[in-house]
């Protein structure tokens, strides 16, 4: 196996486990530096290490009722790999948004060591339950990293 085969399995091994939702499984495809970004709300509200980047993603994910990753296309020119897939996230009441995603890792050394999400913000907040910011706003943050000027 090539070196961007191995590192393309380590990146569909990081969406299978977030998938299930095997929060420990995540942290063993990410470097204790990892930063992981989402896009459209930026840098300066990025997660840095597996322990947060998991906080982070359960903030968003963990409450859904339903939560199914599609796959999709994956490039890689060997440490920088894009993969084009979709997410569909369902409330417990009821509401359902179905979003187009093009995540953005580097993998070295068998490990991701960057994560960037672009994804439409507005379409998800447009279909989210109409409590859903406010709940976000009361969220843990304390896995909040300012990732300006290192992405």
């Amino acid at each position: 196996m090539r070196v961007s085969d191995d590192n393309k399995s380590v990146v569909l091994g990081l969406w299978a486990a977030l998938s299930k939702r095997d929060w420990e499984g995540i942290k063993g495809f990410v470097s204790d530096d990892c930063i992981y970004v989402d896009m459209p709300l930026g840098p300066a509200a990025a997660a840095r290490g597996p322990e947060d980047i998991v906080k982070r993603l359960k903030v968003g994910i963990e409450p859904l009722a339903d939560y199914i990753n599609y796959d999709g296309l994956l490039i890689s020119n060997g440490t920088d790999l894009m993969y084009e897939h979709s997410e569909t996230w369902t409330w417990t009441t009821g509401e359902s948004a179905t979003l187009a995603f093009v995540t953005v890792h580097k993998v070295i050394d068998g490990k991701i060591t960057l994560w960037k999400d672009y994804w439409d913000f507005g379409g998800l907040a447009s279909t989210a339950p109409t409590d859903w910011m406010e709940t976000l706003a009361a969220s843990d943050m304390s896995w909040m990293y300012d990732a300006t000027g290192q992405i």
